[in-house]
């Protein structure tokens, strides 16, 4: 099995990327990409790993690109290899506009009367944060990028609400008294960071643009002519109808092909590692990336 689109601790996952690849190598994945949210923190840990357990591992990331629309727009980059100076300038200044943006949610939490601090929430980002065994030194720090998740998984534990879903619906989801927009960078930019830095740019979960299927061909093909590289046709979030004209788009066009189940562990139940849009094992029939065949 493959799958391209996972998140660890260093975001909003519940596995810290050792066990995460772990968990991978015991449900039969072969190749893994860990896609963190506006974070490479993670890869090293994650790389060593993958070599431990004998899988191909795919460094990457995902990007909050500006999206003036309804909807929203991640964009993965895969296959990244050395870090630009650029690159590592656009993930700090994510961090400092997500970190103001969860003061901020905080505050209203507190003007709401809910009692709750920061480093309550910034407590429950540790996930699962098992040390690999003996021989398996961490050359990194584990750091955490703390977003909405962690604030749904605190009004959980504070009996606020019953579950993360019902916290979203309430409270964190789009037009509720929590949410609070994110700032991304501009699509051409963040193309040219991920370029820059040895990765190719691939369009997360493109039903999420919210964007109708008379329109999309057209919107991605402009996106191709502004440098992107693929799509990732098959995701959870899909049908699996969708995700086969995705996936015949892409292939007309000339992109990249990935398919993920954007993995986040018990944030996540549903999703699960390998499986994508329809509960479909991912295989190499549902991608065409080069990283797959050692390309890169």
């Amino acid at each position: 099995m493959i799958d391209l689109h996972t998140h660890s601790t260093a975001s909003d996952g519940s596995l810290a990327p050792f066990s995460l690849i772990s968990e991978a190598a015991r449900r039969g994945v072969s190749t893994i990409a860990l896609t963190d949210h506006d974070s490479i923190h993670g890869n090293e840990e994650a790389a060593r790993a993958a070599l431990e357990f004998g899988l191909n591992f795919i460094p990457g990331v995902e990007l909050e690109i500006i999206w003036r629309h309804v909807g929203e727009f991640h964009l993965l980059g895969m296959g990244l290899q050395k870090p630009s100076a650029s690159f590592l300038t656009a993930l700090k200044e994510l961090n400092r506009r997500r970190e103001a943006r969860n003061i901020e949610i905080i505050e209203r939490m507190n003007e709401a009367g809910i009692a709750a601090s920061y480093d309550d929430v910034i407590s429950l980002a540790h996930g699962k944060e098992e040390l690999p065994p003996d021989g398996f030194e961490l050359s990194v720090v584990r750091e955490h990028s703390i977003g909405r998740p962690h604030f749904a998984a605190l009004l959980t534990k504070m009996k606020i609400v019953k579950n993360r879903e019902q916290a979203f619906e309430r409270y964190l989801a789009k037009g509720k008294p929590f949410y609070i927009p994110k700032t991304g960078l501009e699509f051409e930019h963040a193309v040219e960071i991920i370029r820059e830095s040895g990765g190719l740019a691939v369009l997360a979960h493109p039903m999420s643009l919210y964007v109708s299927w008379g329109h999309l061909p057209g919107l991605i093909q402009d996106l191709q002519d502004k440098g992107l590289d693929g799509l990732e046709a098959w995701h959870p979030s899909a049908k699996v109808s969708a995700c086969k004209r995705l996936h015949a788009l892409a292939k007309s066009l000339g992109l990249y092909i990935t398919a993920g189940s954007d993995f986040h562990g018990e944030v996540r139940p549903d999703r699960k590692l390998g499986i994508t849009a329809g509960g479909r094992k991912i295989d190499e029939s549902l991608t065409f990336f080069p990283v797959i065949a050692n390309v890169l």
